[in-house]
């Protein structure tokens, strides 16, 4: 039997049946996590079982050809969604980890408590999105802004619905120019293709990729005072050490990634790991408070009370595990079809005929219609020959492009279940072509400020 390099020397093997099989099983599985709203058939299940079964198929595929590495080629591929899996563990850990000691609460109830007017709000919490989205990264930051409207508004649909939308927007605009923002942007970072600090290039196109729909939107917004309820929310113990350290946690991955070239999720975990030693004696403490001083709420014997010491273990029980199986089924469904050959046949009909331009503007407008991570993962797993200036653009065009459409980011999808009826995919449509607006405008941009890394 011939030796294949299962990573650099893929075979053509999609005309097929096998391969065909292949692709109809991804193109299924992927219906389901579109139809996810409809079925309440969780996104991760499908991919997942459809990755077992594409990869079955690659290695008959290869076996039947006399070829050799399948195994290796998928344990390249499962070394990709570990690093990723690392580096998402330890960031949500600490995101939820502030949820629990009430930082997200309190901002949300400072907001409510000033009184501003609906039209402040609503350029506070976009400007909040855009700038927490490249830390907490979009999806996390939708969320609490979101939580800010729907407190401010308080059922107001004139002012939630676009609200929601330029949150969604600003989120998305935010993680386009940080690692720590998208999944996209940190499988871009991770391969090596754009460093930490060159990510700051795509600041100003992501800012005008905003600011641009969100003064478009904002002459719809009232500016009446905000009716709803003023509850003060304080933080509880530890939230600013456990603020301090996921900053020093970010400092130390980006120092590590950038002096010694060791993968940012080493850097993350470590910082994981400097959280599960504060969270020890800040759960000893709370102990022995609980102890002395139980709480009104203490259950019969035998039952959970729902006031309970901190434990970092529940923090990263709480992460989003759909999410995080789903990125498995991705990366592992995109790796079989670029087993049996479709991201070579994909490059050649894209990169190779129409440039790497339109290529890179037309996977940010198909990402507003399919998940920008597997479009992003097939992207890197091609690695076309571009300039430093077009991996920008990609990284640009696949972080933004899915606010052109309600589903078409994690940040839309979240905001669209927890504004339920309000803000729908209908509400959004409204006001795509503002949306589009910033994303040809942003895109412009790019090319005549950064002229010089094309």
């Amino acid at each position: 039997m011939a030796a294949v390099d299962a990573v650099s020397a893929i075979p053509d093997l999609t005309s097929s049946g096998l391969a065909l099989a292949a692709a109809i099983t991804f193109c299924v599985a992927y219906a389901l996590v579109i139809a996810e709203e409809f079925t309440q058939l969780r996104k991760s299940k499908a991919v997942v079982a459809a990755a077992g079964v594409i990869w079955v198929l690659v290695a008959i595929a290869w076996q039947a050809q006399g070829l050799q590495g399948a195994t290796e080629l998928l344990r390249h591929n499962l070394l990709e969604y570990a690093e990723l899996l690392l580096f998402l563990l330890a960031a949500m850990s600490y995101v939820n980890t502030l949820e629990e000691r009430c930082a997200f609460a309190a901002l949300r109830s400072w907001l409510v408590a000033r009184q501003f007017t609906m039209r402040t709000v609503f350029w506070i919490t976009g400007t909040l999105a855009f700038f927490l989205s490249p830390i907490l990264d979009n999806l996390t930051t939708a969320l609490v802004m979101g939580a800010v409207v729907m407190a401010v508004g308080h059922g107001n649909t004139r002012f939630i619905a676009p609200a929601c939308i330029n949150v969604v927007v600003a989120a998305n605009a935010g993680g386009a120019f940080s690692p720590f923002g998208d999944i996209t942007t940190l499988m871009v970072w991770q391969k090596g293709l754009v460093g930490f600090f060159e990510f700051l290039d795509l600041f100003v196109p992501s800012l005008v990729n905003w600011l641009i729909p969100a003064a478009c939107m904002s002459f719809a917004i009232p500016r009446s005072l905000p009716q709803g309820p003023n509850e003060r929310v304080p933080l509880k113990r530890g939230a600013i050490i456990v603020m301090a350290l996921f900053a020093v946690t970010i400092a130390l991955t980006v120092s590590m990634h950038q002096t010694l070239h060791l993968p940012p999720f080493l850097g993350m975990m470590t910082g994981l790991g400097a959280l599960m030693l504060y969270s020890h004696l800040l759960r000893r403490r709370e102990l022995r408070e609980f102890g002395a001083n139980l709480p009104p709420d203490a259950p019969q014997p035998g039952m959970k009370r729902a006031t309970r010491p901190f434990d970092i273990f529940i923090s990263m029980k709480r992460v989003e595990w759909d999410t995080l199986m789903f990125f498995y089924g991705v990366v592992l469904c995109v790796g079989g079809l670029g087993a049996l050959g479709y991201l070579v046949v994909l490059s050649n009909a894209s990169y190779a005929t129409l440039g790497p331009s339109v290529s890179n503007i037309l996977v940010g407008i198909a990402s507003a219609i399919v998940d920008n991570i597997p479009i992003m993962f097939a992207v890197l797993s091609i690695e076309p020959a571009m300039s430093h200036g077009q991996w920008l653009l990609v990284t640009l065009t696949a972080g933004v492009g899915g606010s052109l459409l309600s589903i078409g980011s994690a940040a839309g999808v979240a905001l669209m279940g927890q504004a339920h009826g309000t803000y729908t995919f209908l509400a959004h449509l409204k006001w795509t072509w503002a949306i589009a607006l910033g994303y040809a405008a942003s895109i412009w941009v790019h090319f005549e400020l950064n002229a010089s890394l094309f």
